[in-house]
């Protein structure tokens, strides 16, 4: 891991994450209205206005990269996707608006041959930003819409007392505690979103096990900052965890199978 200054491209999605946030927070401030989805999943206006205002900046930052975002996959505006490409969830977290739990992220990742090389993760109503490139990643404070100084961040090494494993504060599965059931755990903390992979990037936690379905714009992001930070996202037989998967036949476009966001020490079986 370095520390190198980030990109003028992060430095982009940093400001666009920003401004979905503040569209985020402007629903937020409000009664919130939900509608549902044809696959049953919740969709609010913030949603739609948060990735309308990503969109509309990324046509302007890298016009010639395909984006894949949530909301209009679900609307059947689904792109060619090449080597590179960018996967977009404007609001992760939708269950954790809607209860006002504040644990809701904004994500934007930048996906070449497969892996996440750039990401920002956005709590908006915890103010926190976390963002990683290549072997650099950084967290910062957000304060009345403005990004505080990015301070580096990097993985922990796994505490000789056990380790702190996050969880799904929505889905939880029995094939997940039997994988937590393999490891000394000190502690067990449930949140919401993305914040999962970055309280593993930031040294809060040390493993993040997910039995359960997601999709590709749900993960690309936290996991961008997290291989940034050191860790490592891989399937749970220790083989590498891809992205831009189509015609899967077993499953949708953009789906994800199981997967396991770990530190740099802490063993993943194979």
């Amino acid at each position: 891991m370095t520390s190198a200054a980030p990109s003028s491209l992060l430095a982009a999605l940093l400001d666009t994450a920003l401004a979905a946030g503040r569209e985020i927070l402007d629903v937020y401030a409000a009664p919130i209205a939900v509608t549902t989805k044809a696959d049953a999943s919740p969709v609010t206006e913030a949603d739609e206005r948060a990735e309308a205002v990503i969109l509309a900046r990324l046509a302007e930052i890298a016009p010639d990269v395909p984006v894949v975002a949530e909301e209009s996959v679900a609307a059947g505006k689904v792109p060619a996707t090449a080597d590179r490409f960018f996967l977009v969830d404007p609001l992760d977290g939708t269950k954790e608006f809607i209860s006002r739990n504040g644990e809701f992220t904004v994500n934007i990742a930048l996906v070449e041959n497969g892996v996440p090389v750039a990401g920002v993760v956005y709590a908006p109503a915890l103010g926190r930003m976390f963002a990683g490139e290549g072997a650099s990643a950084w967290s910062a404070d957000v304060a009345e819409g403005a990004c505080g100084a990015l301070k580096p961040m990097a993985v922990r090494r796994a505490p000789a007392g056990g380790l702190t494993v996050v969880g799904s504060r929505s889905h939880g599965s029995p094939e997940t505690d039997a994988f937590v059931g393999r490891y000394e755990v000190a502690e067990y903390r449930s949140a919401g979103s993305s914040l999962k992979f970055c309280l593993v990037a930031c040294g809060e936690a040390d493993l993040y096990p997910r039995f359960g379905r997601t999709m590709e714009w749900d993960t690309a992001a936290g996991d961008a900052v997290l291989r940034a930070a050191g860790g490592r996202v891989v399937n749970p037989d220790g083989t590498p965890f891809l992205y831009g998967k189509r015609d899967q036949g077993h499953d949708v476009d953009f789906a994800n199978g199981f997967f396991v966001a770990a530190s740099a020490d802490v063993a993943v079986a194979g």
